[in-house]
């Protein structure tokens, strides 16, 4: 099958690795991928370092000579490959390959949505969503929900992929836990609470550094450790380190910075926590935790709730639940044992292979 892939986000973000990820399964199993990007973003340079076939347009701006050109080169493609299916993952370009898909150019389109934005249900919008696209792909329920509710979009052309993971690389080393639990001075004794993620507001590091000091005043006779993988963007590691020094946890806390072995500092962890104030509509270090068999606890934002059952949530920026959360797995191995259990269900259908498989189901039917 030959298939265009369209993901004109700057950034390797949640929505990027969903679409080079799906890119990568789609191209392993034998098909004909083309990856469209913008020139010169994380995005082009991490599709180049998986093998991807990459062009790269700029598909975002609105300066009309370079949106001219971006049209000419968006046809000279089209004539050149002839794709038979054309994913859009962002909406900036949404529009132009759905004139051409109106103008007859041969190929059937797919919208898939994995931000948190929730589309305007206006008349062009649901137009564009259910009579220019032939369908739609969202990553969480409650997308799933407002496509049909609010956007009047047909169930039949509404697609629930909650994407995948790669559980060859994210499954868990004794080996890999045993040396970074070393390499940054955790015992045995310890119980290692970690976050997985860029240092961004977003991502609630302020929230968990004072429930883990709550927790760690409520919790007796027990070592905590606190595990911090990621490195600053939005927010730098100075402001990390200032909650830190407030919170009075700067003696018990590990910065990794960029993790060489993603998955050896994940299985270094005893809980798993997502903190997000919003966001995680595909939650891929969600998905990576869980499989690599470690107990996680989330916010309920995004498409946490499709993944983890209610015992495991609490709502974002509420600092006590999150702070009972983690007393209540730290005190009771029975509790950490259910979620594992729970995640263990989840997880049996979320592997690359079905990612791959749901989303060639879909190509396979529109273009039938």
């Amino acid at each position: 099958m030959k298939i265009f892939q369209v993901i004109n986000v700057r950034w390797f973000n949640a929505t990027s690795w969903y679409a080079l990820y799906l890119s990568k399964l789609l191209q392993d199993a034998g098909h004909e991928v083309l990856l469209i990007t913008v020139p010169g973003t994380e995005t082009e340079s991490k599709a180049r370092e998986m093998g991807l076939n990459v062009e790269t347009i700029e598909l975002n701006s609105a300066h009309p000579h370079k949106l001219f050109k971006a049209c000419a080169q968006v046809l000279a493609l089209v004539k050149k490959h002839r794709p038979q299916v054309v994913n859009c993952h962002r909406g900036e370009a949404f529009f132009w390959w759905g004139i051409l898909r109106k103008l007859r150019m041969g190929y059937k389109l797919i919208r898939t949505r994995g931000d948190q934005r929730l589309p305007k249900s206006d008349f062009f919008n649901r137009y564009l969503h259910s009579k220019v696209a032939d369908a739609v792909v969202v990553t969480n329920k409650k997308m799933a929900d407002h496509f049909l509710k609010k956007m009047e979009l047909a169930e039949n052309s509404l697609w629930l992929i909650h994407g995948g993971v790669d559980k060859k690389k994210f499954t868990f080393t004794p080996q890999g836990r045993d040396e970074v639990r070393k390499k940054y001075g955790f015992t045995e004794d310890d119980i290692v609470i970690g976050m997985l993620g860029r240092f961004d507001r977003v991502k609630g590091q302020k929230e968990l550094i004072e429930a883990v000091a709550k927790t760690r005043n409520n919790v007796h006779g027990r070592s905590i450790k606190l595990f911090l993988i990621g490195f600053p963007t939005a927010t730098s590691q100075h402001e990390i380190e200032t909650w830190l020094t407030n919170s009075g946890l700067s003696d018990i806390t590990t910065i990794s910075g960029k993790c060489e072995d993603v998955t050896a500092c994940i299985s270094a962890m005893d809980i798993g926590v997502i903190a997000s104030l919003w966001s995680e509509t595909i939650a891929r270090a969600a998905l990576e935790i869980m499989a690599c068999g470690i107990p996680l606890i989330s916010s309920s934002v995004g498409v946490m709730p499709d993944l983890l059952p209610a015992e495991a949530l609490f709502p974002p920026e509420n600092v006590d639940l999150l702070a009972l959360k983690l007393t209540e797995a730290i005190n009771k191995p029975e509790f950490r044992q259910k979620l594992l259990e729970e995640h263990k269900r989840t997880m049996s259908q979320l592997s690359g292979e079905d990612f791959l498989k749901r989303t060639m189901t879909l190509y396979q039917s529109v273009l039938n």
